[in-house]
C-alpha cells in the first residue's frame, strides 16, 4: 500500500510521518509519472492559487482527474480542500472541480487566528485534533457528499465516495486517526479493485 503526498507545497514529511504511523508506505511526489505506483494521493495546505499553478505548470491537474477516474483516493487538507472542490467563493475559476462542494477561502480570518481543537468525526472514535490555520470551510456540499463534522455549525470534515476532504491541519498533531482513515479507505478501494 503506497500513498503520495504532492510535494509541491505543504507540510509534506508531517503529511508522510503521519501515513506512515498510520500503517502505509509513503512517499512525496514531485513527477506525474510517481502518480501510477500509488494507491492513494494527499493534497496538502498551502496556498491554493499557487499550488493550482504549479499543478497546471507541472501537468499535474490531467493527472490527478485521470487518478481520481480510476476511484484512486485522494485526500485535501486545507488548500488541498480548496484545489478539490468544485467551486470556490468569489473565483471564476475552481482547480480540479473533483468534489461537489462549495468552498471559501480563508473562512476563519488571518493566520493569528489560527487556533486548535477537538472534533467528533463521523467514522472515527475518538474526537481527533485538528489545527486551523487561515483555514477555508465548505460552504455547501452536493446530495452526494457526506459530512463527516462541524465546528460551529460550519462544515470542515466530508467525504464524496473515494475523495476526503478536511478545513484543518490533521499532519500538524500526533493524532494519526484521520490519516488511518484515510488509509483504510485506500485499502477499500484496492480490494474493490482486486
Amino acid at each position: 500500500m503506497k500513498i503520495g503526498v504532492l510535494a509541491l507545497q505543504g507540510a509534506v514529511a508531517e503529511h508522510i510521518r503521519s501515513l506512515e504511523a498510520a500503517g502505509s508506505e509513503a512517499i512525496a511526489v514531485k513527477r506525474v509519472e510517481q502518480l501510477e505506483e500509488l494507491q492513494g494521493l494527499v493534497i496538502p495546505g498551502g496556498e491554493s492559487t499557487t499550488i493550482g499553478k504549479l499543478m497546471r505548470k507541472y501537468g499535474f491537474m490531467e493527472a490527478i482527474a485521470d487518478f481520481s477516474a480510476q476511484g484512486k483516493p485522494l485526500f485535501g487538507t486545507c488548500a488541498g480542500l480548496i484545489v478539490l472542490a468544485n467551486e470556490i467563493e468569489g473565483q471564476e475559476e475552481a482547480h480540479l472541480r473533483l468534489m461537489d462542494m462549495t468552498v471559501a477561502r480563508n473562512a476563519f480570518g488571518r493566520q493569528r487566528e489560527s487556533f486548535e481543537t477537538d472534533l467528533q468525526v463521523k467514522g472515527i472514535d475518538e474526537p481527533v485534533r485538528a489545527v486551523f490555520i487561515r483555514a477555508p470551510l465548505i460552504k455547501k456540499v452536493g446530495s452526494s457528499v457526506d459530512v463527516l463534522s462541524t465546528y460551529k455549525d460550519e462544515i470542515v470534515t466530508a467525504r464524496q465516495g473515494h475523495l476526503l476532504a478536511v478545513s484543518y491541519h490533521p499532519e500538524l498533531t500526533d493524532d494519526y486517526s484521520l490519516h488511518a482513515y484515510f488509509v483504510d479507505m485506500v485499502k477499500d478501494a484496492a480490494a474493490s479493485k482486486a
